[in-house]
Order: C-alpha cells, then structure tokens, then sequence
C-alpha cells in the first residue's frame, strides 16, 4: 500500500505541474494578446498624433495665407500671377533682359580652350582685370615644398602682423654691435 500511495502522489504531482504549466502556457498567450493590442493602440495613437499635427499645421498655414493675401491686398499691393504672365520658354525669358549699356562689363562666361587643332597651344595666363601676364610661383625640383610654403607663409605672417619689432636684430648682429662699440 505504501507503494501505491507513493505511485499516487507522484502523478498528482506531475498533474499538478502540468496544470500549472498549461495554466502558465495560457496566460503567456494572454499576456502576449494584450501586449499586442497594447502596441497596435499606442501605434495608433501615435498615427492621430501625427494626423492632429499636419493638420493643425495646415490650419495655421491657411491662416497666414489669409493674413499675407490681406497684407498683399492693402499694403504691398501685390497680385496673384496671370496666365499671360507665364513664359513658354527660355528665349522669351532672355527677351525681358536690359540691353547692356556702353559701360557694362562683359557677362561671366565659362572659360574652354579647344586645344584639338594641330596649331593649337595653351595660351598664357592674364589677369582678368588688368590683361598683364600672370607669373606663377615654381619650385625648383631641388627645393622642397613644404620649405618653401613654410617660408613663404612666415613671411606673409611677418607682414600681415600689427606687431612690428622696433629693433630687431640677430645674434650675430648683437656681436658686431657690441665689437663697434668697444672700439
């Protein structure tokens, strides 16, 4: 007997744990259900949200287009385009322009060389402003040019600075100095 009572708790037991097992399975599922229904809402509200603010700002942008047509109509004096007022093309927009008066500069035109022809060599460069040969800067080979940038870049330091050295001298100029007045 004692055998058999045993036997009898032990599958009241498994019974127990498989109903708390089936009983947790089934709230699983429910947590998850609601859980879902609780995002598909906050997306949901997330899209009204939205919606609200596109329209509250379509409000406000029909109000100032109100307010700005009253401004336009009393003070600025301006008015909506007409259908005759719209240009078919590109030409009849360059006939609107001013003829250019005997003062005016040349218009800015994009600068191509066409070096195609057996004749053809580059031209040398002049200044926009003046028409005098423009000399660029070179470096020998033998110079190097971060030497060279670092000196010319002092330089234009030294220059551009609003300190000036009021008596600037080397050491080597020190000692010829201080040997003149010795003598």
């Amino acid at each position: 007997m004692i055998a058999t009572g045993s036997r009898i708790r032990q599958i009241g037991w498994v019974a127990v744990l498989a109903t708390c097992l089936a009983l947790f399975a089934v709230l699983s599922f429910n947590v998850h259900a609601v859980k879902s229904e609780v995002s598909l809402a906050e997306r949901k509200i997330i899209q009204l949200e939205r919606e609200t603010l596109l329209l509250e700002t379509e409000f406000q942008t029909r109000a100032s287009q109100r307010q700005l047509a009253e401004w336009n109509a009393v003070e600025l004096g301006y008015r909506a385009p007409r259908a005759d007022q719209y240009l078919e093309s590109n030409r009849q927009l360059a006939s609107l322009g001013q003829p250019v008066g005997p003062e005016a500069p040349a218009p800015i035109r994009v600068a191509r060389a066409d070096l195609s022809g057996p004749d053809a060599q580059p031209r040398e460069m002049v200044s926009p402003l003046t028409g005098d040969p423009i000399t660029l800067a070179s470096i020998d080979a033998s110079e190097d040019a971060g030497a060279v940038f670092t000196e010319a870049f002092g330089e234009f330091l030294i220059e551009a600075s609003p300190i000036r050295a009021a008596n600037a001298q080397t050491p080597g100029d020190a000692t010829l100095l201080a040997a003149e007045t010795s003598e």
